[in-house]
């Protein structure tokens, strides 16, 4: 398991922050800072310590829970896309949210993307608090979300995506990133074309993934697993289950990963249990 915060040199004390891009600290005291980013531009051969510079906030700084009680955090496969995301402060998170798959209680936030009609609704419940759609309100515009809820930090980085006349739609799909407890969660949505430099570098480092491994709906096997391994979770929570079985989607990392099934409807993760070899966890209901 690779440490979690932000990277020091065993002597390197302050030293080592002068090789932090300027544009890590270029945000508001209003805006946190994405550690998944942070610590994916530092060197891995690093010890790590709290640090927070003045008028800056860093996204998984908790102030009201201690620190065992803001470890961990519950994850629930609903069905299709959607994940239930249940963060230590009990904020509720449903992904790729249609209504159609419903998580325990009415989620505080849902994400959703409009690859197609499973994945987003236009009549959400109006209890949501919070309705973050992965598309711009013009077609082809980007959209943005950086949105401090609780304590969970969400963000998300835009890919295109086919449409329905097989064209291409830019910034259709938004890669879903959630930042809580420490940990760095990345929901890949309706993924349809492998990311590029830029992409891999906006999204950073996550420490569990959630992937679609339908074979072909969004991603052939080979593709998505590409994916998978340059982005080097430590946990991999398979979704949109379609097509070819799972198993050759697992077939595609030749023993690079473990594989496991969650014996829970709901698998609690934190920081301490992250796998140190990186794992398939398969949920139940899948």
């Amino acid at each position: 398991m690779m440490l979690r915060a932000f990277a020091f040199g065993l002597f390197g004390g302050l030293s080592s922050l002068l090789f932090t891009p300027l544009s890590a600290f270029a945000q508001t005291a209003e805006m946190p800072i994405s550690q998944c980013q942070a610590i994916a531009q530092k060197l891995p051969s690093v010890q790590f310590a709290s640090f927070e510079p003045a008028g800056v906030q860093l996204a998984q700084a908790g102030k009201s829970l201690s620190m065992a009680a803001r470890e961990e955090v519950k994850i629930t496969f609903v069905g299709h896309s959607t994940y239930f995301i249940e963060s230590p402060e009990g904020i509720g998170v449903a992904t790729d949210y249609s209504g159609v798959y419903q998580p325990s209680r009415t989620p505080d936030v849902i994400t959703m993307n409009k690859a197609h009609s499973t994945h987003y609704t236009s009549h959400p419940d109006p209890a949501i608090k919070h309705v973050l759609q992965g598309w711009g309100p013009v077609p082809g515009e980007k959209a943005r979300h950086q949105e401090m809820i609780g304590d969970v930090y969400i963000r998300n980085v835009v890919s295109d995506i086919r449409n329905w006349g097989g064209s291409i739609e830019e910034n259709g799909n938004s890669i879903f990133i959630f930042e809580v407890a420490g940990l760095c969660i990345g929901h890949l949505g309706h993924l349809h074309f492998e990311l590029n430099e830029v992409q891999y570098t906006e999204i950073g480092r996550l420490d569990i993934l959630m992937v679609p491994v339908d074979g072909g709906l969004t991603m052939g096997a080979d593709s998505m697993s590409r994916v998978v391994q340059r982005l080097r979770s430590s946990l991999i929570l398979p979704m949109h289950r379609f097509g070819p079985p799972l198993d050759r989607f697992l077939s595609m990392f030749d023993g690079k990963f473990d594989v496991a099934y969650a014996k829970e409807q709901t698998i609690i993760v934190s920081m301490r249990s992250l796998p140190k070899k990186p794992m398939i966890l398969v949920p139940q209901g899948l």
